[in-house]
C-alpha cells in the first residue's frame, strides 16, 4: 500500500524580536554570516543557516533560541522577519505533518522526512564558558519584557572621566524602589529609550552591564548602577549620536526610565570565598568587573580570601573610569595593573601586554582550579588575550588547549566582548 508521499520540512531558526535587544552577539558569533539585521530586527537566513548553534549560547536573553517547522517551500524571507514585531505561531497543520512523517505514524517502517532538521554540533566559534561557575547564586532572568517593562528612578548621574576628555563615561544609579529587580554581578539589564525610529516604530533596547553589586550600589537598598559611554560617531568615525547613550548620559536626578530584564546566566561571579579572579577589561567593559570587586570587597571580612587581578585598559588615564576609585582599595586586596594606549610620549601599551609582563603571576592563577578568568570589553581584544593567555600556559609547561577546554566546560572563563 502506498504511503503518504513526503514533504520537505525545515526546522527554521528565527530571532524573537519581543527579546532580543540587538546586541550583535548573534551575528559576530555566526561562523557562515547566516545572521544579519536593519534598523529594526536581527534575522537568521534559512538558505544560509546550518543550524550549528554556535550563535545560541552566547546569546544574553535567549532570544536567538527560537524555532519553527515549516514547509520547507514557504520558509519565511528576510524581508518577512525585518518586518516582524513579534514572532508567528507554529502552524498546527505543519506540525500535524511533521507527526504524519515521523517513523512509524501509520504503523509502517518509514524512513524519516529528508528534510526534518537536527541541529548539528556547536561550532568552536564559542570560545567561553557556556555554563556558569559552580558555585554561583541562581541568577533571575526576563522578569521584566517588551510588553510589560518596569522603570526605576535617576538617583545619581555623575562623569567619570576627565572633562577635558572627549570619552565622556558616565556613571548612573537608577533605583527600583518597592518594584523586585534582583541582579548578580555579571548580568545587565536593557533600557528602553524613549521616542520612534524614523519609520514611526519604538526604539529597541539597549544593552548595559550592571557595575553595582547584588545589594545594590547603595548597600540594602534596591538600585544598580551602569556604566555608559555617550556615542557620538559610528565605527567608521562618522559623527552620529547613539540613541540610548545620549538618553542616559543626559538624565537627571528625579528622570523615570524605562528597564526590561535582567538578562545573562553564565557570565557570573563564584560565590566560593576561596575563589580567585582574574578581570580583564577596557573601558566600560570595567561595569561587571567593578560590580564583582565590589561584592569580594564588602565580603573581605566575612570569610572571603581569593586573590583579585584586574588587568585595565584605557586610550590615556583621563579616560579610564573609576580610576580614583581603584587607587584607594588595598593593595592586599587586588593586583591592579592599568595600561594606556595613547599616552603622549609612551609607547601603545594593551591588556595583553601588561598581562605577559605578569606571566609568571598569571600562570600561577591558570594553574589554581580555584581561579575564574572573566574578560570585558571591545571585540578586539578578545584574540589579544586568547593569544597572551596561551603562551604563559605553554610557556610554564601547561597544555593550552586541554586547559582552555577545560575553563569553558567548568565555567571558568567568561568572554563578553561587543
Amino acid at each position: 500500500m502506498n504511503g503518504p508521499v513526503p514533504v520537505e520540512i525545515l526546522r527554521q531558526h528565527l530571532i524573537d524580536p519581543e527579546i532580543c535587544i540587538r546586541c550583535n552577539t548573534c551575528e559576530e558569533t555566526c561562523p557562515i554570516d547566516a545572521i544579519t539585521h536593519d534598523g529594526a530586527n536581527y534575522v537568521v537566513n534559512a538558505d544560509v543557516c546550518n543550524r550549528c548553534m554556535a550563535c545560541v549560547p552566547p546569546c544574553p536573553t535567549g532570544a536567538i533560541d527560537n524555532w519553527r517547522n515549516v514547509l520547507k517551500a514557504d520558509a519565511y524571507s528576510i524581508d518577512e522577519q525585518y518586518a516582524w514585531d513579534e514572532l508567528p505561531a507554529q502552524n498546527s497543520s505543519v506540525g500535524a505533518l511533521v507527526e504524519a512523517q515521523a517513523p512509524g505514524a501509520t504503523g509502517e517502517a518509514q524512513a524519516p522526512p529528508a528534510a526534518v532538521d537536527a541541529p548539528v554540533a556547536a561550532s568552536d566559534m564559542v570560545r567561553g564558558s557556556t555554563v556558569p561557575p559552580w558555585s554561583a547564586a541562581r541568577p533571575y532572568v526576563h522578569l521584566y519584557t517588551h510588553k510589560a517593562p518596569t522603570t526605576a528612578i535617576v538617583v545619581g548621574n555623575y562623569r567619570l572621566t576627565d572633562d577635558a576628555t572627549e570619552s565622556d563615561i558616565h556613571h548612573i544609579v537608577l533605583d527600583f524602589g518597592a518594584m523586585p529587580f534582583p541582579v548578580l554581578e555579571g548580568q545587565s539589564i536593557g533600557i528602553l529609550p524613549p521616542g520612534l525610529t524614523a519609520d514611526g516604530r519604538a526604539h529597541h533596547a539597549r544593552q548595559y552591564s550592571i557595575a553595582s553589586p547584588r545589594d545594590g550600589e547603595r548597600p540594602g537598598y534596591n538600585n544598580v548602577s551602569l556604566t555608559v559611554k555617550r556615542i557620538t560617531c559610528d565605527h567608521g568615525g562618522n559623527a552620529t549620536e547613539g540613541v540610548c547613550s545620549n538618553y542616559l548620559c543626559d538624565l537627571k536626578k528625579g528622570d523615570v526610565v524605562t528597564v526590561i530584564g535582567p538578562f545573562g546566566n553564565t557570565f557570573l561571579m563564584p560565590n566560593h570565598p576561596g575563589s580567585h579572579l582574574l578581570m580583564i577589561c577596557t573601558g566600560t567593559g570595567s561595569a561587571p568587573m567593578r560590580a564583582m570587586t565590589e561584592y569580594r570587597r564588602r565580603r573581605r571580612l566575612k570569610g572571603a580570601t581569593g586573590k583579585l587581578m584586574l588587568f585595565f585598559g584605557a586610550r590615556t588615564q583621563q579616560e579610564l573610569p573609576y580610576f580614583g576609585s581603584l587607587m584607594n582599595l588595598p593593595k592586599d586586596f587586588i593586583d591592579i595593573n592599568l595600561v594606556f594606549s595613547r599616552t603622549p610620549g609612551q609607547r601603545k601599551r594593551y591588556v595583553q601586554d601588561a598581562m605577559r609582563e605578569r606571566a609568571v603571576d598569571v600562570a600561577h592563577l591558570l594553574d589554581d582550579t580555584s581561579t575564574h578568568i572573566y574578560v570585558c570589553g571591545l571585540k578586539g581584544m578578545e584574540e589579544g588575550v586568547l593569544q597572551a593567555l596561551r603562551e604563559i600556559a605553554e610557556t610554564h609547561g601547561m597544555d593550552w588547549e586541554a586547559l582552555w577546554d577545560r575553563l569553558k566546560r567548568e565555567g571558568r572563563l567568561h568572554l563578553e566582548t561587543y
